[in-house]
């Protein structure tokens, strides 16, 4: 049978060091005259967010920044920025940052022109066509870490501050219109955030590259992303000003969240909830989890994977693979397990409904059902 797809890839990227001088010109390629500058909170006072700020201001375009981000963007802090957004009088955002900082940015763009509350455009079937396109606003986007790639992603994941559930909210014109991708941002990461972040980007590829959808394309962008993370991100982490590996950590974030169109899987489905309810590093979280579901999908994947490793120059097949994960969670230092990420046993059943229940569930190569999620919750532990 001949298959069938729609395919969707990213937007304008200005990629390279010392790309950030541009932020004004992608500014005015996106018609934005008055941008707001979200970020989250960390970076609010850090050298990098000021020398944006001062590009803006230099080029006439204000100097307004929105940092009450939470690590995990919630409802709050979306109805904080758009209040912030509406009183600036401001027609477009640029979103700075990491996961966090992007995603709030690019919601805040959506929601500025809406009537409706955000969870009716949570990503289930074509809610999306719910929004109103014409008043979303524009969006440029620069990366300062190497992991979600939110920046070229349509997408974003907020938090519901009642339910504590993550939501995963998109519409196709989230994307944002510009990327400045500039990998000088990303020299000052403190070696956890590098770790954690890279291992967010390994993740969505790995997990792109083992859903059963078919996309062949993002399958080979997912498989050259491994392999960019399994050879720089040990070096950005023991030299976090080795440039060649902080622009390939970049370039592999991005890649995840190209690839990822093709489908996530229970890495995602049990990282969701589980940030949602302790506020864990949400990549942090997806690497102490990976070793468990690759043993959970091996009778779907073993092959597959084991092409990849060759790949990616390691030996020993699906084995070997599972045994770099765990060698480069070892080496990050990374919890060894959820247990000791805080996570209470007494929660699995919980947490286990809610993964089911996740929208990344659906790309997992082995069904996830109550009972096997559960179990695969307490191997995670």
């Amino acid at each position: 049978m001949t298959p069938t797809a729609n395919w969707s890839y990213p937007t304008r990227v200005l990629f390279g060091a010392g790309r950030i001088a541009e932020l004004p010109a992608a500014c005015a390629e996106a018609g934005i005259t008055r941008p707001l500058l979200v970020t989250d909170r960390g970076l609010r006072d850090l050298g990098i967010t000021a020398a944006a700020l001062d590009l803006l201001e230099q080029a006439g375009l204000g100097r307004a920044v929105f940092a009450d981000v939470d690590p995990n963007p919630t409802d709050r802090n979306l109805s904080d920025g758009l209040r912030a957004y509406r009183e600036g009088g401001h027609d477009g955002v640029v979103a700075f940052g990491g996961g966090s900082g992007i995603d709030l940015g690019k919601m805040v763009a959506f929601m500025a022109g809406q009537t409706r509350p955000v969870w009716d455009f949570e990503d289930v079937g074509d809610w999306w066509t719910r929004a109103d396109a014409d008043a979303i606003a524009p969006i440029v986007a620069v990366p300062t870490t190497a992991g979600t790639g939110s920046e070229v992603g349509r997408a974003s994941v907020i938090t519901n501050s009642q339910s504590h559930v993550k939501k995963i909210i998109f519409h196709p014109k989230v994307l944002p219109r510009v990327v400045v991708s500039d990998p000088e941002l990303t020299l000052g990461l403190p070696p956890a955030i590098t770790a954690g972040t890279g291992m967010d980007a390994f993740a969505h590829c790995l997990e792109a590259y083992c859903s059963p959808f078919f996309h062949p394309m993002s399958a080979g962008i997912a498989l050259e992303g491994m392999r960019l993370v399994n050879d720089y991100l040990p070096r950005a982490f023991k030299d976090g000003a080795d440039l060649e590996a902080r622009a390939q950590m970049l370039a592999a974030g991005s890649m995840g969240a190209v690839a990822f169109q093709k489908g996530l899987g229970a890495i995602h489905a049990l990282s969701h909830p589980v940030g949602a309810t302790y506020g864990t590093h949400h990549g942090t979280t997806n690497a102490v989890v990976m070793p468990a579901v690759l043993r959970f999908n091996r009778p779907a994947v073993e092959e597959r994977l084991g092409r990849a490793a060759a790949y990616l120059g390691i030996a020993g097949g699906f084995d070997g693979f599972l045994g770099r994960v765990e060698e480069l969670n070892a080496m990050f230092g990374f919890p060894e397990g959820l247990r000791a990420m805080g996570v209470k046993e007494a929660r699995i059943p919980d947490l286990a409904a809610q993964a089911v229940e996740d929208p990344s569930a659906g790309g997992n190569p082995v069904e996830m059902t109550q009972e096997n999620t559960e179990a695969l919750f307490a191997a995670a532990m």
